[in-house]
């Protein structure tokens, strides 16, 4: 399948219907469906062919959407790029990825001018919404380059988007995605939540993570995709009600500030059927409140790859008590598995038992095709035929999987092995902790020693001492901070993960 076969199955269930809507104007699947011919039109005849990469920087917008939709119409691939990246990056990624043409909207001109030249490659720069120097407007680029385009049939296993890691360290990936990657994400997506007819999608977060991919089920229903330009939670509680939203995904310290929201208890939320939330751990504290205070409808994703939501929406009932904040079961047993390293049988470890920690490893048609020109990553990410997230995590008697933390972040403290993720979770679970992060530093007497560092929520207090003993508590004094700091807030990457190693070199450097 091609990315546009999701806007055309809109199209054919109702072209009259809404599509795309931001700030009160909107899109029908028949005018985003001929802007996405025009689009494609347009980029063949600006000598974009088949396989060629295109590259789209633009905050959430719905004719940047729309050019998606074109460069998959003329068999080119879409390379999403990240408008909070740092310059250097993104020139790192257009390079990595070869693109020949960007999209960009006016705003990031400042950047675009940091980087077009040392990108010799990329001779076609188009502005979305605005007149740049040394680019072409996208209604003149629309005109000057139009003409009838030439249908392209996708070959199996086709590659259709190239995505740049979320790394936090070292030079950013290309995550190689096929049709069929993003097929099977659709489908499994709409078998494993609950929808209804024409569904309504608010999306929040960067449509260049998840927050995109999951417009394609909404698609395939004919449903409507409400486009936030910019984050506002005031705002993003308004359209829920206004719009009488059924589906959108946060991100896990998004959805702390929803319930810190004021505006929170006395917006209708009976709309929702299925709020999404990944990309980092989430406090089973205030899961717990968000499923008393916005309901019974939270969906977990958990990466590209495939398991099942962790909550039960379809029921409108969580699932029971001690599984809340599991990942959800493996769609095939074996297609999620807990590998305990270091058995010696030549294949780098052993399937665990119910409840042995080990790596995740996976495997099924959500994997990705590898990373883009980097074979010696590819390989070391795939070895002994599985997909190796780097997660440490364990299955239980009833196959449901659990993440205990990631491998680099294991402090090994006295001996003991202390998993950061778990000393987190007990810090959240002080009423006064916003987030927090643990980790390891070096220690004289123990090998490592474990230090956090708490954001507060706001208006909130409390002291280190009472924290350390809050966790010792819950964990025992093994397991507990030795030293924590509290800091007004964390260091984080463009989605909202904390970044543990500049956490780390300003506890080193303290």
């Amino acid at each position: 399948m091609q990315l546009t076969d999701y806007l055309d199955k809109g199209a054919s269930l109702g072209g009259d219907s809404l599509c795309l809507t931001t700030n009160g104007e909107s899109l029908t699947y028949a005018e985003a469906q001929r802007m996405s011919w025009r689009i494609a039109g347009a980029l063949q005849g600006s000598g974009i062919g088949r396989g060629d990469r295109v590259a789209v920087l633009s905050a959430n917008d719905p004719l940047a959407l729309t050019c998606v939709f074109g460069i998959s119409r003329a068999g080119a691939v879409w390379c999403p790029i990240n408008p909070r990246n740092e310059a250097a990056e993104n020139r790192q990624l257009l390079d990595l990825f070869g693109c020949r043409l960007l999209f960009f909207q006016e705003k990031f001109a400042p950047l675009v001018h940091r980087i077009r030249g040392e990108l010799p490659n990329l001779t076609t720069w188009v502005c979305l919404d605005g007149a740049v120097e040394g680019a072409t407007t996208f209604t003149e680029w629309l005109e000057r380059s139009h003409r009838e385009p030439d249908e392209v049939s996708p070959a199996d296993d086709e590659l259709c988007v190239l995505a740049g890691t979320g790394g936090t360290t070292g030079k950013p990936k290309g995550v190689r995605l096929t049709g069929h990657n993003l097929e099977t994400a659709t489908a499994l997506t709409l078998m494993s939540y609950p929808f209804g007819d024409r569904p309504r999608y608010l999306a929040f977060a960067p449509l260049t993570h998840s927050a995109g991919v999951l417009t394609f089920p909404i698609m395939t229903l004919g449903g409507e995709t409400v486009i936030m330009p910019k984050p506002d939670l005031g705002e993003f509680l308004r359209l829920v009600e206004r719009h009488r939203i059924t589906h959108a995904f946060l991100p896990p310290t998004v959805i702390y500030g929803l319930l810190d929201h004021p505006d929170l208890d006395s917006t209708n939320l009976e709309s929702l059927r299925c709020l999404w939330y990944g990309a980092a751990p989430m406090s089973a504290t205030r899961l717990e409140e968000a499923l008393t205070r916005i309901g019974p409808v939270l969906g977990q994703l958990f990466g590209h790859r495939g398991t099942q939501h962790d909550l039960d929406p379809r029921a409108r009932r969580p699932l029971p008590r001690g599984r809340n904040h599991c990942r959800g079961t493996a769609f095939v047993r074996g297609a999620a598995d807990a590998a305990h390293p270091g058995s010696g049988d030549g294949r780098g470890g052993h399937p665990a038992s119910p409840g042995e920690r080990g790596e995740i490893v996976v495997r099924g048609p959500l994997v990705m095709a590898g990373y883009h020109e980097n074979p010696e990553a590819t390989a070391e990410v795939g070895k002994h035929g599985w997909h190796h997230t780097s997660d440490i995590g364990y299955l239980d008697e009833q196959n449901y999987l659990y993440i205990v933390d990631r491998a680099k972040d294991v402090i090994i403290t006295g001996g003991f092995n202390v998993y950061s993720a778990e000393v987190e979770q007990a810090l959240l679970a002080h009423p006064a902790a916003q987030d927090s992060a643990v980790i390891g530093l070096p220690d004289a007497k123990w090998g490592e020693r474990v230090a956090a560092v708490v954001q507060l929520r706001p208006a909130q207090r409390a002291g280190e001492d009472e924290l350390i003993a809050f966790v010792k508590d819950r964990l025992g004094s093994v397991k507990a901070p030795k030293q924590i700091e509290i800091w007004p807030d964390l260091p984080r990457s463009k989605i909202g993960k904390v970044l543990k190693p500049e956490v780390r070199a300003k506890l080193a450097g303290g």
